[in-house]
Order: C-alpha cells, then sequence, then structure tokens
C-alpha cells in the first residue's frame, strides 16, 4: 500500500512536470519567479519594456506578435487549477532557460528583477479583468499622449519609451511642403516611422533618433511601424497635413 502510494505521487508529480514543460515551451519570452517579496509594478513595468513587444498580455496590455501569446498559453493551466507560484514558476524558469531553437534570448531579466516579471505575469495570465490599484498607473497608456505638431520644418514623433509596440502619440498634424521627420526611440524595440502613400521613412532604430526627410503634400496620412508585427499589433496613427 505505501509502495502504491508512493508510486501514485510519483505518477503526479511526473504530469506535473510534463504541464510545466508544456507551458514553458509556448509560453516564450516573459519574467521571473514571484513569491511574497515580489513587486508587481516593478514587474509589469519590466514586463511591458522587455517582453511586451513579442507577447500577448491583456492585463498589461501588450500585443506582441513575435511570441505566442500568454493569455492562451496558460489558460489551460487555471482550468487545471494551478496557482500563482505554479505559473510564476514555470515563467521564471523560461526566462533561464528559453526553448531551444527560439527567439528569446536568455536572461532577459535576473535575479529580483525575474521574480517581479514572473510574479507579475503569475497574478494576471489568462484573468478577465483589468489591473487595479498602483498596477494600474504602472505604465503610461499607450498612444495616449498629446498630439505631435511640426515645429520649424520637423515633425517628431517619438516611440513609447516603456518599449510597448505604439507610439508616444497616435495624432500628427504638419504644415504642407519639405519636411524632417524624427523618430526618438528611447526604448531597446527596434522601431521606424513610415508615412504611408509617401517616400518619407526613417530607419530601423533603438535607443537612437530615425531621421527622414520629404516633402509632403495637403492630405490625411497614416504612420506606422513597418517592423513585422508591429502595425498589426496597433502600431500608427494619423497624420493630417494642411
Amino acid at each position: 500500500m505505501g509502495w502504491n502510494h508512493t508510486r501514485n505521487r510519483a505518477a503526479r508529480a511526473a504530469v506535473i512536470a510534463a504541464l510545466a514543460a508544456a507551458s514553458i515551451a509556448v509560453a516564450g519570452c516573459s519574467g521571473g519567479g514571484g513569491g511574497g517579496d515580489a513587486n508587481l509594478v516593478a514587474g509589469k513595468q519590466l514586463f511591458v519594456e522587455k517582453c511586451g513587444s513579442c507577447h500577448v498580455l491583456a492585463r498589461a496590455e501588450t500585443k506582441g506578435t513575435t511570441g505566442p501569446d500568454l493569455d492562451a498559453a496558460f489558460a489551460a493551466a487555471r482550468r487545471e487549477g494551478w496557482g500563482d507560484e505554479s505559473i510564476g514558476g514555470a515563467v521564471h524558469g523560461q526566462i533561464l532557460f528559453p526553448a531551444t531553437g527560439g527567439v528569446m534570448p536568455a536572461k532577459l531579466v535576473e535575479g529580483e528583477q525575474a521574480d517581479d516579471v514572473a510574479a507579475y505575469v503569475a497574478a494576471v495570465v489568462a484573468r478577465s479583468g483589468k489591473d487595479t490599484g498602483r498596477l494600474a498607473e504602472a505604465v503610461e497608456k499607450a498612444g495616449g499622449g498629446e498630439p505631435a505638431i511640426a515645429k520649424g520644418g520637423v515633425l517628431s514623433i517619438a516611440a513609447d519609451p516603456s518599449g510597448q509596440l505604439a507610439y508616444a502619440t497616435n495624432v500628427a498634424q504638419a504644415p504642407a511642403g519639405p519636411i524632417e521627420i524624427q523618430m526618438p526611440n528611447e526604448s531597446a524595440t527596434p522601431h521606424d516611422l513610415k508615412i504611408e502613400g509617401t517616400d518619407l521613412a526613417t530607419p530601423v532604430v533603438k535607443a537612437a533618433v530615425g531621421k527622414a526627410t520629404g516633402t509632403l503634400a495637403a492630405g490625411k496620412y497614416v504612420f506606422f511601424c513597418s517592423v513585422p508585427g508591429h502595425r498589426e499589433a496597433g502600431m500608427e496613427g494619423t497624420l493630417t497635413v494642411k
């Protein structure tokens, strides 16, 4: 009887390990291992900066398209009754040891930062609703800034500094005629800025300012990021030229 009980416990442990491995395989790029001392606000900020350009996580409002949708990846784990600690452990393991052959580099965050990211992901992944309190204010809403208005022949439209797939604003204005467009990008996520229907396009940059010059006729245009997946995630806006 005792041997059978031990064997059953070992079998259950093997099943849990297999489920964890499956979740890790689809989880893509995420963060750290959690625990009661984790800083969820810092974890959300780091997740958006380091992982949001790759992954969907509804509560973080990230819309990355390169890696798996984390809410979908962990939906089954939630249904199976996994707690935050188990999910956080799976996420933390993926940060340190990403799936072989994937595009995610190892140790995007380490130490306490990895713990914070994993704890945040575990707290919100595959859960409905929205972040509240300090978590709701941890990251500025993407694209919600004041309109970009050309000054002195220069139109500057910044990429979101936190690394989200967005510009700081989705509305811009400029006069017709010669123009220089600038796209400051403080983040480590590569972006560019193109104006649809024209030859105006900055180079793809990260932690730099992309620039391009040209001429704009009066009308309405769409500006967007041409890095694969970024426009699809919502990185675009409207430019009015008068």
